[in-house]
């Protein structure tokens, strides 16, 4: 491992969209969304995943020149098509309306479909708790996850983030796929030559396994929560089906790569009911009671979510990011 500037990043990133036909400006913000995955520790699906979105815009998956624009408008709900152009900033102009929506009506959905991955959902939760909007959203992906009870792909491990503000930008955020662990978190402890903390999927011969090697080798995650985590997966992707009239999981799975998603994003607006004190108070109460838990173990520490992001943005603003060197190498090279 090395440590990257942060601007070093964000300019390598830069560079090589600009070179695939990217404008300026979204060149920029789209690697402004790598970069800062990576600056949060989402390593996964930062620079680690770049070099396959890459691939895609060089197979001619993903069109740099289209943006997601609106179909239907009903009042607080809104269907866009993202035309299968660059997921992230796509889900970024979604979420950007939905936010407007929601200053407008309390609330706001736009129901994106037809788009490309997203990479960090959680990036659109944070997008909309500094605009001071409690945000929900979700995406289906390929079929890329068996479910409960069956041994071929039938579901995804549909991502899912809520996001609640703080008015000192230090927002609680949960971000997770309905896998036990997303592809991308195992293929970083491959990487890193790690095990995973706690079973993952299958192996070969059907056997659970914290190997990640194993489990890319059979492409079987486990559901989070078994069972839970399954029928959890059928019904987001029916709903952003639903709503989006777009690409079901079942339909995503024959187009070879995972193209063409449906994604939900919702914004709604808390100062409708409360002043910010009242929403920083709330937060506060309940954040104090969960870190004064008793750890299971002497010295640990509990976390709320989002808090490790902001811990490992503090530490790599300060001393680089850590990166792959393997994989840095492989980005310098396009």
């Amino acid at each position: 491992m090395k440590r990257i500037r942060y601007e070093e990043l964000l300019e390598e990133f830069r560079r090589v969209l600009a070179a695939r036909g990217f404008s300026e400006k979204n060149a920029l913000d789209a690697a402004t969304v790598f970069a800062q995955n990576s600056l949060d520790g989402i390593y996964s699906h930062g620079y680690i995943r770049f070099p396959r979105v890459v691939e895609y815009l060089d197979k001619g998956e993903i069109d740099p020149s289209v943006t997601a624009e609106c179909v239907q408008a009903f009042g607080a709900l809104e269907r866009w098509d993202g035309h299968r152009g660059f997921g992230p900033l796509n889900a970024r102009q979604a979420m950007d309306r939905a936010c407007e929506l929601a200053g407008q009506f309390g609330i706001g959905l736009v129901a994106l479909g037809n788009n490309n991955h997203w990479m960090r959902g959680g990036t659109y939760g944070w997008q909309a708790a500094d605009r001071g909007m409690i945000g929900i959203c979700w995406s289906n992906t390929m079929p890329n996850m068996p479910a409960w009870g069956g041994r071929d792909r039938k579901i995804g491990n549909n991502p899912i983030i809520f996001a609640v503000p703080r008015s000192n930008g230090e927002h609680v955020v949960v971000d997770c796929a309905v896998s036990q662990f997303s592809y991308g978190k195992i293929e970083e402890a491959r990487l890193a030559g790690r095990q995973l903390p706690v079973p993952g999927g299958y192996d070969e011969n059907g056997n659970l396994t914290t190997d990640p090697a194993a489990i890319e080798k059979t492409w079987r995650v486990l559901p989070m929560g078994y069972w839970k985590g399954s029928g959890l997966s059928i019904l987001l992707d029916l709903i952003a089906t639903v709503l989006t009239d777009a690409n079901s999981v079942r339909k995503i799975g024959t187009f070879g790569d995972e193209i063409g998603l449906s994604q939900i994003m919702i914004a709604i607006d808390p100062s409708r009911f409360n002043d910010t004190e009242t929403t920083d108070r709330i937060v506060q109460e309940l954040v104090a009671d969960i870190q004064s838990s008793v750890p299971i173990r002497e010295g640990g520490q509990i976390f709320y979510p989002g808090e490790m992001e902001m811990n490992n943005r503090r530490d790599n603003r300060e001393n680089g990011i850590p990166v792959n060197e393997e994989v840095w190498d492989l980005i310098r090279s396009k």
